[in-house]
């Protein structure tokens, strides 16, 4: 499992929610991810992409962890007992892209998806590679950049050792901070935000949920929504449908794996998490 980085949406009694994750990689978080699916219940849940990080088993090895292991089981059991459950296909496990259109476990597979939410408004989701031209067209280029944020993500795990020794609050990312202050990434993230927001409007849709760049955001742009449901490698965050439609965007890396939860409403319609 990676936990990494691109959505997966959750429809619970009344919630939704999205979210890449990648359990494959040795750097996710799957303890804060099982807090999370605890704390949260949907009915309907999209897994969007780099869910099994075939790139880091091919160039790392296999790491699967019991953590990961209960998560898999756990969203297996949600398909089970009537959550629908919709994967998506990221760059690092394309290999399932073979399987489009079919149901493994309950769990379908789609290349994305028209999601109708409770106010009416449509969301386009999907894992986003395709509007990423690095990937398209400079896979050797894409393979170094996922190499060098496997650094960071290491680094970063030393560093919230060191900050939970010292007693420091709250979660920092190194990561995050590197994508905030690099013109480059900065120019990237905006260009991949404005093209996925073009292509929504071209089918029509009120919005996007995606995954792929682990920066997670929502905002607004003439009209069309832009959630981002960002990681579990790094991040912790996901996209998140309440009873009434209101989409928001959960940090719950900003909340301690050891028991602390938010305090906000719970949803009510869909959870989109990117792994």
């Amino acid at each position: 499992m990676r936990c990494l980085g691109s959505p997966a949406i959750w429809r619970g009694s009344s919630a939704r929610s999205s979210s890449p994750t990648s359990t494959s990689a040795r750097a996710c978080q799957a303890e804060r991810l099982l807090a999370f699916l605890r704390e949260y219940d949907s009915q309907h849940l999209f897994l969007v992409g780099d869910i099994i990080d075939f790139w880091a088993m091919k160039s790392r090895g296999v790491y699967w962890s019991e953590a990961q292991n209960t998560v898999v089981q756990k969203i297996l059991k949600r398909a089970r007992h009537d959550v629908e459950v919709v994967f998506i296909p990221g760059n690092h496990d394309e290999a399932a892209r073979e399987h489009l259109g079919t149901s493994f476990g309950n769990i379908r597979v789609e290349r994305d998806v028209l999601h109708a939410a409770a106010d009416g408004r449509r969301y386009l989701v999907v894992h986003g590679d395709e509007f990423d031209q690095v990937t398209r067209y400079h896979k050797w280029l894409a393979l170094l950049g996922d190499s060098a944020y496997s650094v960071l993500v290491h680094l970063n795990g030393w560093l919230s050792w060191l900050r939970r020794t010292l007693g420091i609050p709250g979660y920092w990312s190194l990561a995050g901070y590197a994508k905030r202050k690099v013109k480059g990434a900065v120019s990237f993230i905006w260009d991949f935000e404005e093209s996925l927001l073009r292509h929504a409007r071209s089918r029509g849709a009120d919005g996007v949920i995606c995954g792929h760049i682990h920066a997670a955001a929502l905002r607004e742009s003439e009209g069309v929504t832009y959630i981002n449901c960002g990681d579990w490698v790094d991040s912790c965050t996901a996209a998140v449908e309440h009873a009434d439609g209101r989409m928001e965007l959960v940090h719950w890396g900003h909340f301690d794996a050891w028991g602390q939860s938010p305090e906000s409403e719970k949803p009510q319609a869909m959870l989109g998490l990117g792994l």
